[in-house]
């Protein structure tokens, strides 16, 4: 603690603690991807990034879309225990309806050189 002789109350000094800023690092975010195949129904995927993802109806389009004309397409970015959540959750799902959807995660590339 460091003494600040500008800050005296009623005759005696008070001590001022000065506080540093710590900035914390973002978490890496990881990209979780949609596989195309040639089983799953379109409509499944749909589906699935609307309950799995909360996408609308428009932006699931447009990703199985996406995924159906370039063979992957990404599902949506998050963190890394969420991102494997909805993944897991997307196989869960396919599985049981007996699809062979693949869904995977990989990490976001933001740029920044890695240490």
């Amino acid at each position: 603690m460091s003494r600040d002789p500008k800050r005296e109350e009623g005759g005696t000094a008070v001590a001022v603690e000065k506080k540093s800023r710590q900035r914390l690092a973002r978490p890496p975010r990881y990209r979780v991807l949609l596989h195309d195949d040639d089983f799953t129904p379109m409509e499944f995927v749909v589906a699935v990034l609307r309950e799995v993802f909360r996408r609308s109806e428009s932006e699931s389009t447009a990703i199985m879309l996406h995924a159906h004309t370039q063979g992957v397409a990404v599902a949506g970015v998050y963190a890394f225990e969420i991102a494997e959540a909805k993944a897991a959750k997307t196989i869960e799902l396919a599985r049981k309806a007996q699809f062979p959807l693949l869904c995977t995660i990989e990490p976001e590339d933001d740029g920044e050189p890695q240490p």
